[in-house]
């Protein structure tokens, strides 16, 4: 029973579907790491309980290697009673002589007992082994899939840090264009246009100052042009 149990836990483990549990997880990384500590877990008592079994197993084997060697031995000792009793019929000691042929038949017996104790452990061994073979492909599942969990962790774990560092920079990208610098440029070269627009009108006021005073210059000469003609006129003299 405790053998069909782990080996029922040890199918369960390695026909965990990795791919669906990471859909539902809020935080794969995390639940890979625990899934990662609870397969070793697994794993550990696993390998403690198949090595009781094989413990067992070869403790059956050694059981079963005693009965026959005992078996084997009684053999011996009844065929060397049969010679015996043989020898001795033979020089006419029929008494001795059926002396050991009960000894024979009491070794025997006890071969036969042996070899009936080392056949009783026969099926035992047959079952046992087979539970130690089902035992061991399935910790070797285990193993390979404690090895694709690690590395669909350290997969994932790149994959999380690179989407992390791609969502900062989307959202300084973001900030950025929320913030909006070129208006602040807008703005101060707005402001620079309004300085340069101001110094030119201030230049033009300045010529159009110039040219008034130019042009007063000027109609003083005509007006003065204008008396010495008249003085001219009055003196009796021409200009021409």
């Amino acid at each position: 029973m405790a053998q069909q149990s782990l080996l029922g836990r040890v199918g369960q483990l390695v026909r965990a579907n990795i791919n669906a549990l990471l859909d539902q997880a809020e935080d794969p990384q995390k639940m890979l790491d625990q899934m990662v500590r609870d397969y070793t877990q697994a794993i550990r008592e696993a390998e403690q309980s198949v090595a009781q079994t094989i413990g067992d197993l070869r403790l059956m084997e050694d059981d079963h290697a005693e009965a026959v060697a005992t078996a084997k031995e009684w053999g011996g000792k009844a065929a060397a009673a049969s010679r015996k009793a043989d020898q001795l019929r033979g020089e006419g000691n029929g008494t001795e002589a059926d002396r050991f042929d009960q000894l024979a038949r009491v070794a025997l017996q006890r071969q036969i007992d042996a070899e009936g104790h080392a056949k009783g452990f026969e099926p035992q061994i047959a079952s046992r082994t087979e539970v130690v073979e089902k035992l061991k492909t399935g910790l070797e599942g285990m193993r390979r899939k404690l090895e694709e969990l690690k590395s669909k962790r350290d997969e994932l774990v790149a994959r999380s840090r690179m989407a992390a560092a791609q969502s900062q920079v989307h959202d300084a990208v973001k900030a950025v264009d929320l913030l909006d610098p070129t208006s602040e440029v807008s703005r101060f070269e707005e402001k620079v246009r309004r300085e340069e627009a101001r110094v030119r009108g201030q230049e033009e006021l300045a010529a159009s100052s110039l040219d008034a005073q130019f042009e007063a210059l000027e109609a003083d000469g005509d007006q003065t042009e204008v008396e010495l003609r008249l003085a001219a006129l009055k003196g009796g003299t021409s200009t021409d």
